[in-house]
């Protein structure tokens, strides 16, 4: 395998002025480089979320607070759940799918590079528009700014005679725009990923990581254009006189309510495979054994591809549907269950018998596995029809759904930041100021969503501003947000690791973990050609057979 890089020993370029490379960024159509302005997007904007949270945790903290007004809160909610879902979370594994997969498989850049860069840009225009209510969503109506409707944006709150102004105008444009770029993207890692794979690389041969994006990009195509159309046919009803979802004219509400689903919960099941992509590339390093069960764990991302575009009306459980609806949308989100029970069992396998080092992307690896088994259980209570309609919305499906987004998504997004920062900046992050974040993350996230669990089950309304005293809540929404400052802190101890480390990080070496996939062959961080030659591979783990030419894994597969 040959994965040598060209040098030029001696040789110190000058570096160009500010205004040059700022241009050189804004204009690039290097895959990693727009995979980097990804992350850093989601991060400024996992920031601004972060914010919303802790504003929307103080005016909980106690009964009849009044640390913001109902109309505020019910903004911050509504840009929370938004900004959390659209420009955190799909903006940054797009991102580490962009500097990723193309070194993973051997390629020297994506499919499409301008299609990546225009893709990448109107992802940030969707979310620069979102914002931009703030100022302009007030419109010639002085009603609002931010969107107010929640981040499903259920009608009919979204009806001129609700929502006056321009703020739901915003949310649906951000969201629509948003939109084309993720799927712009979404077909660039597909054809990535069938067309550009490195000589040997079979579809058998290809990392998980790789796999399981492939999975992704095609339930994007999926699931995002439903949701397009809503938007679009929400644009017809508000400013060109259709009825689509006007019950009085003939519209229906539930029929907003299905196209938004049928892209929100396989929404989380986009969000999640990656996540579930980074557990199999990590897991296998820090346990020093290959993943166990390859066939198998490709297997299960498919079903779960597929059984995921059947579970979405498990949100509608209280709306009012037959018997054999709620039946059979039970049934499809207990099924779902198995293959990501499939998944566990093979991360437990294959730290069974491992060396395991417990660094920080090991350390996030575990909290991850816990609590997305512990989210998973819930959800399964959840699929419950019965038990559904007792808890749907109360805050027991905040916390069950919280563990999902922080407890699953965020913990493993953490375990790929510090797994992958020494290959994009060439620095390690401080193992010291990890261990710091990780701890702290765990008690504030183990403090806030646990408990919160239980006002749920005790009646607590989900979307209430406040609540009134002696209902047995408030100690619980007391340590609930105290646990909601301690992930804040952990947060600012992680962005300050990122910060310092890229300065006065330890230079990590082309493979500072031992690894074994194409992206550690390269230098740290790569060459903009990515390989100076196209790599062959024989087997799934090249630099093992490169390391270890007398027991290549190409004589087992």
């Amino acid at each position: 395998m040959s994965t040598d890089a060209i040098t030029f020993p001696g040789v110190q370029i000058d570096d160009k002025p500010w205004v040059d490379r700022l241009h050189g960024w804004l204009t690039t159509v290097d895959h990693k480089r727009l995979g980097i302005l990804y992350i850093l997007f989601a991060l400024f904007f996992l920031v601004v979320a972060g914010l919303e949270a802790i504003i929307i945790r103080i005016q909980l903290m106690y009964p009849h607070n009044d640390f913001v007004s109902p109309q505020i809160f019910n903004r911050m909610f509504t840009m929370h759940g938004t900004t959390m879902i659209f420009f955190v979370a799909m903006p940054i594994l797009f991102g580490f799918a962009n500097y990723l997969v193309p070194l993973m498989i051997g390629a020297r850049d994506m499919a499409f590079p301008r299609l990546n860069a225009f893709s990448f840009w109107l992802t940030a225009l969707g979310g620069i528009l979102l914002y931009f209510s703030f100022l302009g969503g007030s419109g010639l109506y002085g009603a609002g700014n931010a969107p107010d409707v929640g981040w499903w944006a259920y009608a009919p709150l979204t009806a001129r005679s609700f929502s006056p102004g321009h703020s739901s105008d915003y949310w649906t444009l951000a969201l629509l725009v948003s939109g084309f770029g993720s799927i712009g993207t979404a077909i660039n890692i597909i054809a990535t990923i069938l067309c550009m794979r490195c000589p040997g690389m079979k579809l058998g041969r290809m990392p998980l990581l790789a796999w399981l994006n492939l999975v992704m990009s095609g339930m994007v195509l999926i699931a995002v254009t439903p949701l397009s159309a809503a938007q679009i046919m929400l644009l017809i009803d508000r400013y060109l006189g259709g009825h689509f979802f006007d019950a009085q004219a003939g519209g229906s509400a539930v029929l907003w309510m299905h196209f938004f689903w049928i892209f929100g919960h396989p929404e989380v099941y986009i969000l999640i495979i990656p996540c579930f992509a980074f557990m199999s590339e990590i897991i296998p390093v820090f346990s020093r054994k290959p993943i166990f069960g390859y066939p198998v764990m490709v297997g299960a991302t498919v079903c779960i591809g597929f059984v995921s575009m059947s579970v979405w009306a498990h949100h509608m459980f209280t709306i009012g549907m037959n018997s054999y609806a709620n039946s059979f949308f039970t049934i499809t989100t207990m099924a779902v269950g198995v293959p990501t029970g499939i998944k566990i069992f093979n991360w437990l396998g294959t730290m069974w018998g491992g060396r395991i080092q417990f660094k920080t992307p090991m350390l996030f690896s575990i909290g991850f596995l816990f609590q997305f088994l512990i989210a998973g259980l819930t959800g399964i209570m959840m699929a419950a029809a019965p038990f559904d309609w007792q808890l749907s919305n109360s805050y027991f499906v905040v916390a069950h759904f919280h563990y999902v987004i922080v407890g699953g998504i965020l913990f493993a997004l953490f375990a790929a930041f510090y797994y992958w920062y020494p290959k994009m900046t060439g620095r390690m992050l401080s193992e010291r100021l990890g261990q710091c974040h990780f701890w702290l993350f765990v008690i504030g996230f183990h403090l806030t969503f646990d408990l919160m669990h239980i006002p749920g089950l005790l009646g607590m309304p989900r979307r209430i501003y406040t609540y009134e005293p002696s209902r047995g809540w408030d100690t619980l929404n007391f340590l609930v947000s105290i646990g909601a400052f301690i992930q804040a802190i952990a947060i600012l101890v992680f962005v300050a690791n990122l910060i310092i480390s890229y300065f006065k990080g330890a230079e990590a070496g082309n493979d500072p973990w031992d690894a074994w996939t194409l992206e550690w062959s390269v230098s740290s961080p790569p060459p903009a050609y990515n390989f100076a030659s196209i790599p062959v591979v024989a087997s799934r783990r090249p630099l093992w057979d490169l390391k270890h030419p007398e027991d290549p894994d190409s004589r087992y597969e």
